[in-house]
Formats: C-alpha cells, structure tokens, sequence
C-alpha cells in the first residue's frame, strides 16, 4: 500500500481524500435513507401522528441527513461548511432566480403540510385532476387515479389551484335521478324509491330521504332522489341503489322511457 502511495506522489493525499468522500457519501446516503424509513415506521405505528405529516417530516430528516453528508464531504477536500454558506449567501439572489419555480414548490409543500387542504389516501381534484393522494413529498404532489395512473404534480400548482376533496367530511349527499313515463304514477315511482333507499342500512335516516319531481323532460317526467350515506359507502350505494331501483320499477310496472326521434320526409312533387 505505502508503495502504491510512494508512486502516486503528490497525489497520494488527494486520492486518500477521493477514497475517504467516496465512502462518507455511500454511508451516509444509505443512513439517510435508513433514517428516513425509520421515521416513517416509527410514525405508522401511532394513530394520533398524521400519515401526511409523518411523511413529509420523513422527507425532511432524509434530505437534511444528505446535506450533512454533502458538507462533510467538501471538508475533506478543505473546503468549509462557512465558505460553502458565505458563497451561498452571495448568491443567494441569483440562485433564487434560478430556481424561483422549485423554491415555490417548496413553500408551498410546507404550506400543504401546514393547512394540509388533503391528507394522504383522500380522493381529492386539484385544478381539474383527480386522483388518490399517495405522496405529499417536498417539491411535489403525487395522485393515483382510478386506472392506476401516476399522476405528478408540483406542489406549487396544487397549492395554486382550485382543491376540492371528496373524502374530507365523513358523510356525502347522493343526488339520483331517475326519468319514468308521463303515464305512469310519479307518486307510485316516488315511493318505491323512498322504500329501496329505507331499507338500505348504508342510507342515514337523518337527514331523511327526500324524492320529488325535479323535471319534467321531452320524453320523461324526472324524479331526483336525495339521500346521505358515508363517504366510504358512496360509489356502492349509488351502484347498488340504482340497480335495485331499477328493478323495482320493471316489477311494478313503471318504465323508464327513451328518447324518440320522428323522421318527416317531405311529399314528392
């Protein structure tokens, strides 16, 4: 070893120091991935700690890890963390403006942790995107959608459009609309409505189920169904509703019409 290093000369120090970073950056990537996994476990097993909030502290410990590592590997090769920073500092106008829109990625990830307008797992829209929220990371949000589509979105844009989220109360009202025919008996059709969503026990009695005549079409008298079911229960009930509905009118002689189109053909000369 002392004669590999007699050979390399003046370069022996600077190769000891390559080694040496080379190591300290492989060690402490992997810490800093350890570190990050352990407080994302460590904040799974506790109900009361946000998942939102856990992950994104998860993120913070990981890259602040990372930045030491990356501090400590410039002092090896004599450059200090102060000379780094005052460097920095000088030029810290011009770095902003070079990374004006990653800088206000990152504000406003630390303003969705904050006011957290949608937690992870919430089915929410963002400016026309909908999708599961799956990450809430520094710089960006990722959605899932219900083709299993990874969507990703910077956290600016999310922050800056309009957010709403379908899984932020416990409760939805589900809005029904059903079209009979114009001889049938719209308080007949009204009743068997009423019956199927009573008998529902995913459908809340209070409020209480409410249907009225909201229409009346071109080819169909329209009835609107209004009733209130948990969130989690919303697509099933409004499936499975609509289906044993439907089935009700067929056995007792309601018809759901469609639309006729009568074709006038002028007379010949």
């Amino acid at each position: 070893m002392e004669g590999f290093l007699d050979q390399l000369g003046g370069y022996a120090p600077l190769v000891i120091n390559a080694v040496k970073a080379l190591v300290v950056l492989i060690v402490g990537w992997i810490a800093a991935g350890l570190v990050g996994r352990f407080v994302r476990r460590q904040v799974r097993k506790h109900q009361r700690i946000d998942q939102t909030l856990g992950n994104f502290a998860a993120t913070v410990a990981t890259w602040a890890i990372r930045i030491m590592v990356l501090l400590a590997v410039l002092n090896l090769f004599g450059i200090e963390a102060t000379s780094v920073v005052a460097v920095l500092g000088a030029a810290t106008l011009a770095i902003g403006l070079a990374l004006q829109g990653t800088l206000a990625d990152l504000a406003a990830g630390i303003m969705l942790v904050m006011f957290r307008p949608y937690r992870l797992g919430q089915y929410v829209d963002i400016g026309g995107t909908s999708g599961t929220v799956t990450e809430i990371a520094l710089f960006f949000t990722e959605l899932t959608t219900p083709q299993n589509v990874q969507i990703i979105m910077p956290n600016g844009q999310a922050w800056g459009s309009v957010i709403t989220n379908y899984s932020a109360h416990d409760t939805r009202r589900l809005d029904l609309t059903f079209g009979i025919d114009y001889s049938d008996s719209a308080d007949t059709a009204m009743q068997i409505i009423l019956d199927n969503a009573r008998a529902d026990e995913r459908v809340m009695q209070d409020p209480e189920p409410w249907a009225r005549v909201t229409n009346l079409g071109d080819s169909s008298v329209d009835i609107t169904a209004r009733l209130w079911t948990s969130t989690a229960d919303f697509w099933n009930v409004k499936f499975e509703l609509t289906k044993a509905i439907k089935e009700d009118f067929d056995a007792k002689g309601i018809s759901i019409p469609f639309p006729h189109q009568v074709n006038v053909e002028p007379k010949s000369a």
